[in-house]
């Protein structure tokens, strides 16, 4: 069963819709209770997310370590990662090394980054099957993560810098941009994450 994690900061109807579009039939939950499958959507300030997240921590990283695919989405993305530095330094999930930054101001580059931008891939293979190097996702951040291990960038984009877009390490996967707003490339690559 595919979970959406409910931890009171996410799209989770938006999310919802999507996978339900695709024929699968999602739970929103507020625990792993009968999961195969989890997605952590989100929206809003890595340091809130972790503390209302913080009771289920050690059960994801039992559920990541145990092989079972992960997803995050957005803030879900970033929460991912070992810290933040929005609003202060916050620890996150851990599940991938590397840290959460602020993208760069610079002339005529608008934070946060919202809109459409073009992917570059990295890697084809999991959630880029069948997607090509041309297609745009929509956005709408104004940090990214920043990695240890540059091999785990599957796909980057440009918004001042050039920054990851989605990551891949194993069966734990994650989407800066919102693929449920993506139209056709986000279903595929939401179809990819449900046959992984």
């Amino acid at each position: 069963m595919t979970v959406i994690l409910d931890y009171g900061m996410g799209n989770l109807r938006s999310v919802e819709r999507a996978l339900r579009a695709l024929g699968a039939d999602p739970a929103i939950q507020t625990d792993l209770r009968g999961a195969t499958r989890l997605i952590i959507p989100g929206v809003g300030a890595f340091g809130a997310a972790m503390e209302r997240i913080g009771p289920l921590a050690p059960a994801i990283r039992e559920f990541a370590a145990a092989g079972h695919p992960v997803l995050g989405i957005c803030l879900g993305m970033q929460l991912l990662f070992e810290q933040s530095e929005e609003l202060g330094e916050f620890a996150g999930l851990g599940l991938v090394p590397g840290q959460v930054r602020y993208l760069v101001k610079t002339e005529g580059i608008k934070i946060p980054h919202m809109g459409w931008n073009q992917l570059e891939i990295r890697q084809s293979e999991g959630l880029h099957s069948g997607i090509s190097t041309s297609e745009q996702v929509y956005f709408v951040h104004s940090l990214y993560c920043d990695p240890v291990d540059s091999a785990v960038i599957a796909s980057t984009s440009d918004h001042g810098i050039t920054f990851p877009a989605t990551i891949q390490k194993g069966k734990i996967w994650g989407t800066q941009f919102h693929p449920e707003k993506s139209g056709a490339p986000g279903l595929r690559m939401l179809q990819n994450f449900l046959s992984c």
